[in-house]
């Protein structure tokens, strides 16, 4: 039996390391950490207490992993960061008596296509959208919402398999693409949405909700690659950004509609020429370092109040900085083989560079999303600057991908 000074927070599913690694590690400095994920820690060795190996996917797999954590340690809290995970971890938490969201609201934020549904029953700004499941029903929901429209798998997450289309002699194509990408999303979707084409600025709301009440602590500004594809090269987050007292409250509309009632959510939007609308809710920690790019601008450790939140204590949301912060992520031209990856001496060490990180090594394949890959195939590195203002942070990220040496040599 475990001690009852024992308690732990059950973290499942660590995620890609380079984007998920400070994570695990603000939990662990504020808390004992058990984890369970399909495949045996290294690094996480050093942050956690304990660990189970299983599929977190496989409910069963993971319930048991959870029984065998739970004869060796008091478990206080579950928490997830992993887009895949939050229906198992709901499912957990529910099972413990512990803080989170209801399986019904983690199955409504995965699924794109039943939170469009709530949000117009609510009156919550959004865009048509109409599952599909043949390129003869996309073909006839395009027609009825007007062309450009959007395809996207019903639960992915990370632009993965969404694609723009402008006419209807690009949607068979495109519905491939869409129908192709959409394997792996997760039993909580299925089939291929066709939606409205919502034009203006992308931005998320990065949220904090404890017991039902939502407060909007930032607003992440997005920059896109190229159309017709949705693919997120950049992202910069400024202390105190004006726009939050306008987007903020269809945020929290968004949340409350779909029942989400605890954690840290990332609230996707576009701003039309009609207002803020959603595109999507994550009901967990934005990806691609938003979190981090949160703390290095306002001083807010999201990863720590999400840790904070499954334990049932309260989080500090006090600011601490106003500054800015972006992270800009490199992806080659082709696809191909990395040749060269490396900071050029003139680069050297700024102390406003916060990181900089190759994710492919000389030799390794980079494929991007045009030729079947995604955004972890398609990235050659990242780098995260700071600075006094939005401007100083844009013009230090051109600075390092100016200073950056990179090749790929085609593949045949």
């Amino acid at each position: 039996m475990p001690h009852a000074d024992d308690t732990v927070l059950l973290v499942i599913s660590m995620g890609n390391p380079a984007y998920r690694a400070y994570c695990l590690e603000s939990a662990a400095r504020r808390h004992r950490v058990v984890l369970v994920d399909s495949a045996a820690p290294t690094w996480q060795l050093a942050h956690i207490v304990d660990h189970e190996v299983a599929d977190p996917h496989d409910l069963a797999a993971l319930r048991a992993a959870v029984a065998r954590l739970a004869d060796r340690h008091t478990i206080a809290g579950v928490l997830t960061w992993d887009e895949y995970c939050l229906l198992p971890a709901a499912q957990i938490a529910t099972d413990l008596g512990l803080p989170g969201q209801s399986s019904a609201t983690a199955a409504a934020c995965r699924n794109k296509s039943a939170a469009r549904a709530v949000w117009a029953a609510e009156g919550v700004p959004s865009a048509q959208s109409i599952r599909t499941t043949s390129v003869v029903t996309a073909n006839t929901a395009a027609r009825r919402i007007g062309y450009p429209v959007v395809l996207k798998p019903a639960a992915h997450a990370a632009s993965i398999g969404v694609i723009k289309v402008e006419q209807a002699a690009d949607l068979p194509a495109a519905f491939a693409y869409a129908s192709e990408q959409a394997a792996g999303q997760g039993e909580e979707g299925s089939g291929v949405l066709v939606e409205e084409y919502l034009d203006g600025p992308e931005i998320s709301v990065e949220c904090v909700t404890v017991h039902g009440i939502t407060t909007p602590i930032a607003i992440t500004r997005k920059t896109l690659g190229p159309e017709p594809l949705f693919q997120e090269v950049g992202h910069t987050v400024l202390a105190d950004d004006p726009l939050l007292a306008q987007v903020g409250p269809v945020a929290e509309a968004a949340l409350d509609a779909l029942g989400v009632n605890t954690g840290v959510s990332h609230v996707e939007l576009r701003l039309t020429d009609s207002g803020p609308r959603l595109i999507e809710v994550n009901a967990r920690l934005g990806g691609d370092l938003i979190g981090r790019l949160v703390q290095l601008a306002t001083g807010i450790d999201l990863p720590a109040v999400a840790a904070d939140i499954a334990l049932g204590r309260e989080p500090d949301l006090t600011p601490t900085r106003r500054e800015a912060a972006g992270v800009r992520f490199l992806s080659p031209s082709t696809s191909g083989t990395v040749r060269r990856a490396q900071a050029r001496e003139e680069l050297g060490t700024p102390d406003w560079l916060e990181r900089l990180s190759f994710e492919h090594a000389i030799g390794e394949p980079i494929l991007l999303p045009d030729r079947g890959g995604n955004l972890h195939t398609g990235r050659l590195a990242h780098f995260v600057v700071t600075g006094e203002n939005a401007d100083q942070v844009h013009a230090r990220l051109e600075q390092v991908a100016d200073l950056l040496d990179v090749e790929v040599a085609e593949a045949a």
